[in-house]
């Protein structure tokens, strides 16, 4: 890169936290050299993949006191950052540059489009009329700032390249070993773990309804404080859904001491305790006395999953409510309020992977996410110790802390 402006500047990682600093550098400095280093072939990855291909961009913009709740670590810092840029101000962007969000009924946000080739098509589109250059396939192996010009020298596979300032927005690494070339310049780095992964379930009865979901439940794990609300999905290897994945997300550095052993516990109807529910049952025996159990449902329960709950009970198929004895009944009662599986592990979406840890948020400036041991280095997005749960929130995350560090480096 030939030095042909008054700044240059470097952007190392290709997603929405990169492209959004690059595109903010250029609006708040137009004299500025921008270029963006992507190792993958192509660029915007995970805004590709993101919401089954549609693009979760971020959460209907709301009270920030509520907002700031969905993120596990790094709520005290984004309280902050969020006045500068929050989720309006998303909405706001998008809209400037044609690009429309429509809310769904649990507040996530998508482009209109229900596609995120929109979301695509608006960055590069944006970069390339702010002429910022955008380089793929090319890994950043090391840099280095000389103190004499104070400019820092960024060596790629096979060259080096000049930079007044640089910005990291690599995204998370799954293992401490990824942030090795950041450590030698003195940046704490929080252990990175899985967050946002799904329970597996191997001896559960249940596997056999994979695709069964169940729109409120509360899971929990058995000793810890770490419980979620919402709703589950049975897979094939366990439990999924944003109910279990919320809850990993919180829990995620407490179930990793536990070496993803653990046991939780699932009651299929929050909205009612256990003696409500007996009671129901019942009543169940004077209301609808010659009706078999197991073939109509009750509680809204899909009808698979509730003759699931019934022969694990031991009450057979032809056994007509009349008949039940009441111990049959409190069985399922405690089923129903109090079902317990014992989890063995993990299950992590490699595309879509979300890790708590990073770059500790000490080492940085919160006001410019500037470095503190080496100015002109910043940071944005997930390659910090912040993350939230799902529904939008790490793009919100990518899009305030890339639009805060894109203003602090155009500067």
């Amino acid at each position: 890169m030939i030095k042909t402006s008054d700044m240059q500047i470097v952007i190392v990682g290709g997603g929405a936290s990169g492209f959004m600093a690059a595109i903010t550098a250029a609006e708040h400095n137009p004299d500025a050299e921008i270029v963006i280093l992507e190792r993958n072939k192509s660029v915007l990855n995970k805004v590709r993949i993101s919401g089954g291909g549609r693009c979760n961009v971020t959460h209907n913009p709301s009270d920030l006191r509520f907002f700031i709740k969905n993120y596990p670590r790094g709520e005290k810092l984004l309280r902050k950052l969020l006045h500068e840029f929050d989720a309006k101000a998303t909405v706001d962007w998008f809209e400037t540059k044609g690009v429309k969000l429509k809310t769904e009924p649990d507040g996530r946000m998508f482009p209109v489009t229900d596609s995120s080739q929109t979301i695509i098509e608006c960055m590069t589109r944006t970069a390339r009329n702010l002429k910022i250059e955008i380089k793929t396939g090319t890994s950043v192996k090391s840099f280095e700032k000389n103190p004499e010009d104070n400019q820092f020298t960024i060596h790629l596979d096979d060259e080096a390249i000049k930079a007044d300032r640089l910005l990291i927005a690599t995204g998370g690494y799954p293992k401490a070993s990824g942030f090795e070339w950041l450590q030698v310049h003195g940046h704490e780095v929080i252990e990175p773990l899985p967050s946002l992964f799904t329970f597996n379930t191997p001896d559960n009865y249940l596997l056999p309804l994979a695709g069964v979901s169940v729109q409120e439940t509360v899971v929990k794990i058995i000793g810890t404080k770490h419980e979620w609300q919402g709703p589950l999905l049975i897979t094939h290897w366990g439990f999924s859904g944003p109910a279990v994945l919320k809850l990993s997300a919180w829990a995620a550095r407490d179930l990793a001491e536990k070496n993803y052993n653990f046991v939780c516990k699932i009651n299929w109807l929050p909205q009612m305790n256990e003696q409500q529910v007996r009671e129901f049952l019942l009543l169940e025996k004077t209301k609808t006395p010659k009706q078999q159990i197991a073939s109509h449902s009750r509680f809204g329960i899909p009808s698979r999953l509730w003759k699931a709950f019934v022969e694990k009970c031991e009450i057979p198929d032809e056994l007509r409510w009349s008949d039940a004895t009441n111990k049959a009944l409190n069985r399922l009662a405690e089923l129903l309020t109090n079902s317990q599986f014992e989890v063995k592990g993990k299950t992590t979406f490699k595309e879509e992977f979300v890790t708590c840890g990073g770059i500790s948020l000490s080492s940085i400036n919160a006001e410019t996410l500037e470095s503190k041991s080496i100015p002109g280095l910043y940071f944005c997005g997930e390659v910090l110790d912040i993350d939230g749960i799902t529904g939008g929130f790490n793009f919100q995350n990518a899009w305030t802390t890339g639009f805060i560090a894109g203003r602090s480096i155009a500067q």
